[in-house]
């Protein structure tokens, strides 16, 4: 072998060594400005309950406002050190891709045409949803194949729109969809009597029904789930270290259900725990954190906020709550669901 060949092998060979003996993630330009600027901008909804929706202090509650509470207890050490930004479908994409929000956590679905041409990325599925129609039972239906000719009450900008024009094109079924701009505006029209169904996901449908109708009970949620609307945080592209982070503290609150780590037991645990999993993610064993550029107490933090995934399901959109959802596809897979993060190690 000559000399010329002998050296670029010992280059390469150096280079490989520095490779591997890289621990340390740089925390990257988004939380670099998040630092500075002391808060997380989180886009949610304008109000769609069980998600992200004000009360009359303007205090936020939801299944993404609890993410995003979570988000900031693991980078800057406080649940509350976030500013909801409530969009609407229009208005979502936008500011996301402008900078004017970190993340987006507004009941968004993840789709091809999103992931791929928006300049966003979504992190992973946080809620598996699929669209339905919500009917008044005087009507008597029990199957969306019995709307023919009937008007149907939809949003604008939305898979829902969408999904609603495949479905029946492909059941052979004419329907007059009624279209409006804001998700307000959509139900409230069918509460009205303008419609006689109304379509979003059923987490949605659950939601009007249970908080907007003045009688619940005369409403019904047609057994047809005409999609798939996986549901989930997004960012902007560019990112991988904030993409990361995003990502790992959901995962985080989903491993913390499966090793029944919650808010009330979560410091017992730390203290005690001998497992190394649950060391890894508590922080008292191997340092995950440095991976992502965080301390090693980045999922103690997050979790200790607002709890597992199941608690803040079952706070939010849960049997006990106002949407009165069972978990569904939303529960662990080792318990019927299809709930499931990789290892954190």
């Amino acid at each position: 072998m000559t000399r010329p060949r002998l050296r670029t092998l010992g280059l390469l060979c150096a280079l490989a060594v520095s490779a591997l003996s890289t621990p340390l993630a740089h925390a990257g330009k988004t939380l670099d400005t998040i630092k500075q600027r002391g808060n997380i901008q989180c886009g949610v909804s304008s109000g769609v309950a069980g998600f992200s929706l004000p009360d009359s202090q303007g205090r936020w509650s939801g299944f993404d406002v609890d993410l995003c509470r979570a988000i900031a207890a693991s980078v800057l050490g406080d649940p509350n050190k976030v500013n909801f930004v409530p969009l609407n479908s229009q208005q979502r994409f936008s500011a996301i891709q402008s900078g004017e929000v970190d993340i987006l956590a507004r009941n968004t679905t993840w789709t091809l045409t999103r992931d791929a041409s928006l300049g966003l990325s979504f992190t992973g599925i946080t809620y598996f949803d699929g669209q339905g129609f919500l009917v008044p039972k005087k009507l008597k239906l029990t199957s969306a194949k019995q709307l023919k000719n009937a008007e149907i009450c939809v949003q604008s900008g939305t898979t829902n729109e969408k999904n609603l024009a495949d479905y029946f094109r492909s059941q052979n079924i004419k329907i007059k969809p009624v279209v409006f701009e804001g998700f307000e505006a959509s139900f409230k029209a069918f509460f009205s009597g303008r419609c006689q169904a109304y379509t979003t996901d059923i987490s949605g449908l659950a939601g009007v029904r249970n908080k907007e109708a003045k009688n619940p009970d005369d409403y019904v949620i047609l057994p047809e789930v005409i999609s798939k609307e996986p549901l989930g945080p997004a960012v902007r592209r560019g990112d991988d270290d904030w993409f990361a982070i995003v990502r790992w503290v959901a995962f985080a609150l989903i491993e913390a259900e499966e090793g029944g780590i919650t808010q009330a037991n979560i410091d017992s645990i730390k203290a005690d725990s001998k497992d190394p999993a649950i060391q890894r993610l508590l922080g008292t064993g191997e340092d995950s954190g440095k991976l992502l550029g965080l301390d090693r107490d980045w999922a103690y933090r997050a979790i200790k906020s607002v709890g597992n995934y199941g608690e803040v399901f079952a706070r939010n959109v849960g049997p006990n709550s106002v949407l009165k959802l069972p978990r569904g596809l939303n529960n662990l897979w080792n318990k019927g669901g299809i709930l499931y993060a990789p290892p954190i190690r």
